[in-house]
């Protein structure tokens, strides 16, 4: 495997930045000394993994908060070192040669001249690297995972994957320290969340899972579980179940359904609802953006046509009717969920949208002036949650030495929300054929998820 390397540049406001320069590296940067310094222009543009969704939508990198620092992965890049912002180097010399190995501590360490300068240094591939790369992305499939029925993409159980999250944040400990900044040190939040998984995974483990590595990997979440339970002092009776049940020889049993195990209550009927409107004429009809930024999980389906729209000429007026298919786990009412409008370029009007089975709809009149003319009405619709809407996604200034032309922001948000769906996919498939990530701590950091496994068995009571 080619050398890792990181680029370690000291900013004016005295921050560090860690920028991961790509795993597969050139022959020279192979041959490259550790350590050896390169001009600043060189380490600005070294950054990032894939050239392609560098300075992307947020859904396309995994982050975690930790000590003195934020580190960032580019889920759709080739594993290996994270980027880092380090903000506190104090606190973060406690788990920087852990994580990227002695020359990149060294490295941070040195940075305290008085003018900003950058230096390039061989990363190592060490086991906390590996842990803490598979809890960021953990974190982002709870946030960003592109569960879609029309694109046959199943949800990942929520409690599946909290447990093995909980276990995550106690095997990478030594990222977090006991001031309060770091979200992602919530090991005892996540436990008490999801301890209603914990009986099913103890049966599961129990069952003999087709796969040995499976029957690995359960039993290492499970350990980390209960250690993290009596560490943080958690009780209750699931947690005796499996301290009880780990303290046990682990019997031959029998071959066991995953998908059985965490079936939820609750089906997903598709297109289980009457039509807005009947009658009136057709103006115009076609499907809307669903930028996965302007709402919270759970609530959209991540399809990319799941956002459709009618407009209306019903007598003298103008009616927009909005269709949005539900994600299985949709809040069924009191969410603000609205449609946003605009109309031939016009100001935005939005539109409140409600929840029925497996659909959120709403309507609203619109100017019949916008809707009148020859020409057919350019009519522009997304979905958002006020409060939540961070707006449309901006993409990075075009850089006018790449030898491309620029792509407009949303091109380039529908592009990118195509890969995660394609790597969803590959990450289900993977799960389903039970293959195992075992050439590097990178490689094992992206392996499936129990809840990969259990959305790969098969249905959940959804439907999927």
């Amino acid at each position: 495997m080619a050398r890792a390397h990181v680029d370690v540049t000291r900013r004016e406001d005295g921050t560090i930045r860690i920028d991961a320069a790509p795993v597969a590296g050139s022959a020279a940067q192979d041959d490259e000394p550790a350590g050896s310094a390169v001009h600043d222009d060189e380490v600005a543009g070294s950054a990032g993994y894939d050239d392609e969704f560098a300075g992307g939508p947020d859904f396309t990198r995994a982050v975690l908060d930790v000590a003195g620092a934020v580190l960032t992965w580019p889920v759709l890049g080739v594993p290996g070192p994270p980027s880092a912002e380090v903000h506190d180097r104090g606190r973060a010399q406690q788990w920087l040669w852990a994580l990227y190995g002695e020359h990149v501590a060294t490295a941070v360490h040195d940075r305290t001249a008085a003018e900003p300068d950058g230096v390039r240094v061989a990363a190592d591939p060490t086991d906390l690297a590996g842990s803490a790369a598979r809890l960021a992305l953990g974190h982002w499939a709870a946030r960003w995972w592109p569960a879609s029925y029309p694109n046959g993409i199943p949800a990942l159980q929520p409690d599946v994957l909290g447990l093995e999250l909980a276990a995550l944040t106690h095997r990478c400990q030594q990222l977090f320290d006991g001031e309060g900044d770091q979200p992602d040190d919530c090991t005892a939040e996540l436990i008490e969340e999801h301890r209603d998984a914990l009986d099913p995974l103890v049966q599961w483990w129990r069952a003999a899972p087709q796969s040995a590595d499976t029957a690995r990997h359960l039993e290492s979440v499970l350990r980390l579980i209960d250690h993290a339970a009596e560490t943080i002092g958690l009780d209750g009776p699931a947690l005796r179940h499996l301290r009880s049940s780990l303290g046990q020889r682990r019997p031959a049993g029998v071959l066991l359904d995953p998908g059985s195990l965490f079936a939820r209550d609750g089906g997903y009927a598709l297109a289980a609802g009457e039509q807005l409107v009947a009658g009136g004429r057709v103006i115009a009809r076609g499907s809307g953006t669903n930028d996965w930024r302007r709402y919270p999980p759970g609530f959209v389906d991540a399809a990319e046509d799941a956002v459709s729209w009618t407009a209306r000429a019903l007598g003298a007026r103008r009616r927009i009717e909005v269709e949005v298919v539900a994600h299985t786990a949709a809040p069924p009412a009191g969410a603000p969920l609205v449609a946003e409008v605009r109309v031939n370029g016009g100001r935005s009007k939005r539109v409140q949208l409600t929840r029925t089975d497996d659909r959120w709809t709403g309507r609203a009149d619109l100017d019949p002036g916008l809707l009148g003319g020859t020409e057919p009405p350019r009519i522009e619709v997304g979905v958002l949650l006020p409060g939540f809407d961070p707006g449309p996604f901006d993409p990075s200034p075009f850089d006018p030495g790449s030898g491309s032309d620029p792509v407009p922001g949303e091109d380039r948000g529908r592009v990118a929300r195509d890969a995660i769906r394609a790597l969803a996919r590959r990450r289900l498939n993977a799960a389903a054929e039970r293959l195992t990530y075992d050439t590097s701590p990178y490689d094992v950091s992206w392996g499936p998820f129990l809840a990969e496994t259990v959305a790969a068995a098969g249905p959940t009571g959804e439907d999927y």
